[in-house]
């Protein structure tokens, strides 16, 4: 009785010269026909539609400004003569506030390049897509973002208000090194202002987003930004003092500076 041979099993090392392979068709467009990447829109047109409207908005804005705002030179200068009270244009007034609170290189050399550098610095902090595009991205972003928005509006004026009128490099001029009185606790106080609600986060989240942390970061940088600004400009009168806008001595009105 004659022993059949077992077949050879098909292998790329018994067909070395293989040239075809086995594909299958479907009746269906292929993958990327017709089709962008998820969750995206075009940049052109549609934002960039979006960013000449916004430009024109704040080109018409200006022009109504300057149409109805007037705005005359003043008289030459005289250097025996300083200005009461010399205020820097509305959009460095914030940074003039900060200079009543610290030494100079504190509050305008080392405290904005932070600020900066930190703004600079978000994109590679918080990286995650999760939420990208949706205004602070979850329900529990909102509410970590109006708390700290709330809390800005409240410690930083009384931070103002307390470090002016109980200046401790004033009560303690003589006590303590100017070093100490000028930087070293009015760099103390302001990092404790700012990183509380930070610490809270922490207590109440355990374990915070990366997103949520950046939130409370930012939203204080602006707030708190938004407040010295308005302090500086709205709230400091004569001798670079404390008043309120209505009650400016000397006849001095706030409204002059724009």
């Amino acid at each position: 009785m004659a022993e059949k041979t077992k077949p050879e099993s098909f292998s790329p090392e018994t067909a070395p010269t293989k040239t075809y392979s086995l594909v299958e068709l479907v009746k269906a467009p292929t993958t990327m026909a017709d089709r962008g990447p998820d969750n995206t829109i075009f940049a052109f047109p549609a934002v960039a539609l979006i960013e000449l409207l916004l430009t024109l908005g704040v080109i018409v804005v200006l022009l109504g400004m300057s149409l109805a705002v007037n705005a005359p030179l003043e008289e030459i200068a005289n250097p025996n003569t300083t200005t009461d009270p010399a205020k820097a244009p509305w959009y460095f007034m914030g940074l003039q506030e900060m200079l009543e609170h610290g030494h100079p290189t504190l509050m305008a050399v080392l405290l904005p390049t932070l600020m900066v550098l930190f703004v600079i610095s978000i994109p590679y902090l918080d990286n995650d897509r999760t939420g990208s595009g949706v205004w602070f991205t979850s329900a529990r972003g909102k509410r970590i973002t109006l708390y700290t928005a709330l809390y800005a509006l409240i410690v930083m004026p009384t931070y103002i208000f307390l470090d002016s009128t109980f200046p401790p490099r004033e009560l303690l001029r003589g006590r303590l090194p100017d070093f100490l009185l000028q930087t070293i606790i009015p760099a103390v106080v302001m990092g404790v202002l700012v990183l509380l609600p930070l610490f809270v986060l922490f207590v109440i989240t355990k374990k915070p987003t990366p997103r949520e942390i950046m939130l409370v970061l930012f939203t204080m940088l602006f707030v708190s930004a938004i407040v010295f600004t308005l302090t500086g400009f709205l709230f400091r009168g004569p001798g670079f003092k404390l008043y309120w806008p209505w009650d400016m001595p000397g006849g001095y009105s706030p409204w002059d500076n724009l």
